[in-house]
């Protein structure tokens, strides 16, 4: 018991030391000042968005790696065209981009193209993952959500063109042509959706 006390307490230094250093890149995510040439290149990309619309984006996108650093390397989709181009106007500062994924990520951040769900009701991994982290980081019950995440509601809010448009619950005759109710589920709830939104089979969490 004695040789054991030693390892159990090296574990909680661990984990401590962990959790602190996870802490402290979601404040650095949170309070983190994109430069200022993003939403100046996005702005002139998108000229029809308002100031008040790139900022949203602009909030979108900080939405993005924080459930990006929830996902914990494991595969997550980036599920809106307007925060992809947000992305990508990052990306172009090198210099900024590199240094603030060492801050947020502690490792490089390699772009993942925008991906819309197979079909309303079929959604692949990281669809899904996107979904129940971006749910959880707004306080959301991904399998009954009362409204969509920001990174689910842009692309419908902006009328972007091409954009991802997200329905809540498909179920209850909501037009759209993805079923925000089916993608936290593996089974893609395709029998399994009842008129409340909830799904038959269980849901994996992250």
């Amino acid at each position: 018991m004695d040789l054991m006390l030693p390892v159990v307490l090296g574990v909680i230094a661990i984990r401590i030391a962990s959790g602190i250093r996870a802490a402290m890149r979601r404040e650095f995510v949170n309070s983190y000042a994109f430069p200022a040439g993003v939403q100046q290149r996005l702005r002139k990309a998108h000229p029809r968005y308002t100031a008040a619309q790139i900022a949203d984006v602009i909030g979108g996108l900080r939405d993005w790696f924080l459930v990006a650093q929830r996902a914990k390397r494991r595969p997550v989709s980036m599920p809106s065209r307007i925060v992809d181009d947000a992305w990508h106007e990052f990306i172009i500062d090198t210099r900024a981009y590199r240094e603030f994924c060492r801050r947020a990520f502690g490792h490089p951040f390699d772009h993942v193209p925008a991906e819309a769900m197979r079909s309303p009701l079929q959604a692949q991994e990281g669809i899904r993952r996107a979904w129940r982290l971006a749910c959880a980081l707004e306080w959301l019950d991904a399998r009954r959500p009362t409204r969509l995440p920001r990174l689910f509601a842009l692309d419908a809010r902006l009328a972007v063109p091409g954009g991802f448009v997200y329905a809540i619950d498909c179920m209850r005759g909501e037009l759209a042509p993805h079923c925000a109710s089916a993608i936290g589920c593996t089974s893609g709830c395709g029998s399994g959706c009842g008129g409340d939104g909830g799904c038959g089979g269980g849901c994996g969490g992250d």
